[in-house]
């Protein structure tokens, strides 16, 4: 009797497989990329948000801003251990995702899909802009750590260029949008908002809160280059950072 004959498997594709867990490390390094994304990328593009915002308030200001946050202990150690090293493996490793994953948005051209190709293409922008930054303002030039009344000048120098403006103007978006938008994958795949309804509800809030930033950034950009501050100096003198002592104070 002839034995029956079973058709040969498909071969598989490309691509990044579904996660699931343990099976294999990419759960754990994707379920980590997640996490970096929030803790700490995300807390530190809060800060630098916030500390950018002191713009508004004048180069002094700003000076201040930089020396506080150059006078933290083991500023360094910090500064590595989680700014520069988490950005590097959640750029390298979302690069990573993007270049194994596969868009379907022309022929499902469905909300999710263009969400999924934004996030990717958003978080190139972000991973490019934030390499460019760090090279020019913190390793390049007047060293702020050493100077920081000069922070607000160098930041404006760099703006003076109309090409520059336009790349920090459409990147501060990107980086906004690819944060909140990050906030809700996060919440969906850590199980903090199970349930169509409840992501829906939590996208609501991503959205408002990813416009807050952008608009903030925005703002930032314009202090740099409005005419209120126009001609700042070089470097605001490290005496000037301190609060002046109110009329009729005592020593």
């Amino acid at each position: 009797m002839a034995t029956a004959q079973h058709p040969a498997a498909p071969k598989p594709h490309s691509g990044v497989p579904p996660l699931r867990a343990a099976q294999g490390y990419s759960f754990v390094w994707r379920k980590l990329h997640s996490l970096m994304g929030i803790i700490p990328i995300g807390a530190f593009l809060l800060e630098h948000l916030l500390s950018n915002f002191e713009a508004l308030h004048g180069p002094a200001a700003y000076g201040a801003q930089v020396k506080f946050l150059n006078s933290l202990p083991l500023v360094r150690v910090l500064e590595w251990t989680f700014i520069f090293l988490p950005i590097l493996y959640h750029g390298i490793y979302g690069v990573y995702i993007w270049l194994r994953g596969q868009s379907n948005v022309v022929y499902y051209p469905w909300a999710g899909n263009w969400l999924y190709v934004s996030q990717r293409w958003t978080g190139i922008i972000a991973f490019l802009y934030i390499g460019q930054h760090v090279l020019r303002q913190r390793f390049l030039g007047v060293s702020l750590p050493e100077n920081p009344g000069a922070a607000f000048s160098k930041v404006q120098h760099e703006l003076s260029n109309p090409i520059m403006v336009a790349i920090y103007a459409i990147a501060m978006i990107a980086v906004c949008w690819h944060f909140a938008y990050g906030v809700w994958l996060f919440a969906a795949k850590w199980g903090i908002t199970p349930g169509a309804t409840a992501r829906r509800r939590f996208g609501w809030v991503c959205l408002a809160l990813g416009v807050l930033l952008a608009v903030m950034g925005l703002a930032s950009i314009w202090a740099f280059i409005g005419p209120k501050y126009q001609n700042a100096p070089e470097n605001v003198p490290v005496s000037t950072l301190i609060a002046p002592a109110q009329p009729g104070a005592t020593s």
